[in-house]
């Protein structure tokens, strides 16, 4: 598939387009309730977006050739000529995204290369710009699908559609749409949630295009006050390629310091937070087990 057809690509004027009028939004009808843009947070939102575009470029290159060989392994093909290809398509690979999105809040590792997207203390339309440099990940949950018989350029396009419409969900300026489409799909309401750092909504809303899968597996919240964004520790730096990699260097400082395998992988693959397990220890003169250790 060519980069230039991208939907993506093709959709980054529409992206700037939608950032202006965002803001000149705020600038002229200012709200207390919202924070709007900042001129800093928005330059390292859109210098991270446009780094991110460079690396999954060279990413979606060598998973493209990846998945061409598994595509040839495979005795399946499905048409991309038929509409219902493409609606199953799509559903597979926001079903897998839901999957990709969960795990990237639940394993620290994973975690480290997506809360670039969440270190944001703003939600509008410039934060859906600060993308990961890191999408690897990401890229090993499409792998069912060549093998599927789904060609591989085909994989891509659907994901930029999906990627397209997560742009629009990253806006306080919309509130709540009619409740058939609140019901089925991710909307501003729901990502807001998603984004906050508050305790009832951490670990929710993980759907790209669809709200059902959250309501099907158990993870929906509802927007019930205005969300707290950002993450719920603030990062150690403001710097943009800092803000990619600082939990990276974090998950090395904790495994160099922990003393057991076992708190090693903790700090690799538990979930962001909750990196060690427990340990007691017994009190002096007791032998009765202390209180637990834990990790923020």
């Amino acid at each position: 598939m060519s980069v230039l057809r991208d939907p993506l690509t093709l959709a980054v004027p529409f992206f700037i387009a939608f950032v202006v009028l965002e803001a000149v939004s705020f600038a002229v009808f200012a709200d207390d309730d919202l924070r709007g843009y900042e001129r800093r947070d928005t330059i390292t939102s859109v210098v991270s977006g446009m780094v991110a575009l460079l690396f999954n470029t060279v990413a979606r290159g060598v998973a493209l050739l990846g998945y061409a060989v598994l595509y040839e392994l495979t005795p399946l093909r499905l048409d991309p000529s038929s509409p219902w290809t493409w609606v199953g398509v799509l559903l597979g690979v926001d079903l897998l995204w839901y999957c990709y999105h969960r795990t990237a809040h639940r394993v620290r590792l994973v975690w480290a290369a997506h809360q670039a997207h969440h270190n944001s203390e703003y939600f509008n339309f410039s934060t859906a710009a600060r993308q990961k440099w890191n999408p690897w990940f990401e890229m090993l949950f499409w792998v069912p699908l060549p093998l599927l018989g789904v060609p591989p350029w085909m994989v891509f396009t659907a994901f930029s559609i999906t990627l397209v419409y997560q742009f629009l969900v990253h806006t306080e300026r919309i509130g709540r749409l009619p409740a058939p489409v609140e019901f089925v799909f991710n909307t501003p309401s729901h990502h807001r949630v998603h984004h906050a750092s508050d305790p009832e909504y951490l670990d929710r809303n993980y759907g790209g295009m669809l709200i059902v899968w959250d309501r099907l597996f158990g993870t929906y919240a509802e927007e019930r006050q205005r969300p707290r964004y950002g993450l719920t520790t603030p990062p150690p730096t403001r710097h943009v390629a800092g803000l990619q990699y600082h939990e990276f260097a974090a998950i090395w400082r904790d495994v160099r310091a922990a003393t057991t395998w076992r708190e090693r992988l903790a700090h690799v693959f538990a979930p962001p937070g909750r990196t060690a397990p427990p340990v007691t220890t017994p009190a002096p003169g007791t032998g009765v087990a202390g209180s637990p250790r834990t990790m923020s």
